[in-house]
């Protein structure tokens, strides 16, 4: 595989940490969600690309969703 940027075959993968956090003031108090991808990096260039496992994923979308419907149901509530 070659790199999306400069097209180097010279690529490394590495295992990451990464927290992901929804954006919003609503949501300053929630700690995130933790993920474990591997980052693929260039080493030529620096271009990085990561692929959130399904469990992690699976998280997000679970998470995302719960915003969603809470800021939903506060605007309805507004009216």
């Amino acid at each position: 595989m070659h790199c999306s940027l400069c097209q180097s075959s010279n690529q490394a993968e590495f295992t990451t940490e990464m927290m992901i956090h929804f954006r919003g003031l609503r949501k300053l108090t929630d700690p995130g969600v933790l993920v474990f991808p591997k980052v693929l990096v260039c080493l030529n260039c620096g271009f990085s690309r990561f692929t959130t496992p399904k469990t992690d994923l699976a998280r997000l979308a679970g998470d995302n969703l719960r915003t969603e419907v809470s800021t939903q149901q506060r605007s309805v509530a507004a009216d």
